[in-house]
């Protein structure tokens, strides 16, 4: 196969990863816009929002790191609270590593960073394998829309009057709460594990010992490990019941 073919072919496959991104890039754009005025309220300025968003890139881990500063949390606190939100991302290399034709290890580096859950379900319900280039255009006009709509947000956020700004903290919390109810509807299991990490959250924070961050890290820690313990003993106990 002759060079140019190779290439020609190369830039077909990027703007089919392109084309396949546009609706991520548009459901992108309330999100990111909405991170931008919460970081303006938070306290950061334009240059610490863009370059969360450049080198972060993850919307949920981003947004609990705003809540996590607003209240004056550490960075390691933010770092390992960061680590333990992302870590799904393990499954979806591993699940979606079984699509992706083989490549070079460069490559393979560059567009992991690209990985969100948005990416990660359009590349895997793509028809056939997919290999670095589609993944290279699906991920970089997503990456565009998040980290360009990040800065209007802030922009726009810097332009409303000081009481409108220091008011859109309480949208973050919102929006907690509003990521969470669909979750609730669909399983029982996310209500317990809800309840209960709050619950030790506010029993952390009441006793005084340890610091808000990491109150928040051992909580979420406890109350998943508690909630899955308690489900792996019902359903041992279901299928003795059923044996």
């Amino acid at each position: 196969m002759s060079t140019s073919t190779t290439f020609v072919k190369k830039q077909s496959h990027f703007m089919q990863g392109i084309q396949g991104g546009v609706s991520i890039a548009i459901g992108y754009l309330p999100v990111a816009l909405t991170f931008g005025l919460l970081s303006k309220s938070t306290g950061l300025s334009l240059t610490e929002t863009v370059m969360m968003s450049l080198l972060v890139f993850a919307g949920a881990a981003q947004y609990i790191s705003l809540s996590l500063l607003a209240v004056g949390t550490g960075a390691i606190e933010i770092i390992f609270t960061t680590f333990i939100v992302n870590i799904r991302h393990f499954l979806m290399s591993a699940s979606l590593s079984e699509k992706v034709e083989e490549d070079s290890l460069w490559k393979k580096a560059l567009y992991s960073f690209g990985l969100t859950d948005e990416t990660f379900t359009v590349a895997s319900t793509k028809e056939g394998s997919v290999n670095a280039s589609y993944l290279f255009g699906l991920m970089l006009i997503s990456y565009a829309s998040w980290v360009v709509n990040s800065g209007i947000g802030f922009v726009i956020g810097a332009s409303l009057p000081t009481t409108v700004q220091e008011s859109m903290g309480i949208a973050l919390y919102a929006m907690f709460i509003g990521l969470l109810i669909p979750s609730l509807k669909k399983q029982r299991k996310v209500l317990y594990l809800a309840g209960v990490a709050a619950i030790l959250n506010s029993l952390c924070f009441a006793s005084g010992i340890i610091s808000t961050g990491w109150a928040i890290v051992l909580s979420t820690l406890l109350a998943a490990c508690l909630v899955e313990l308690f489900y792996a003993k019902y359903d041992q106990k279901e299928v003795i019941h059923n044996g």
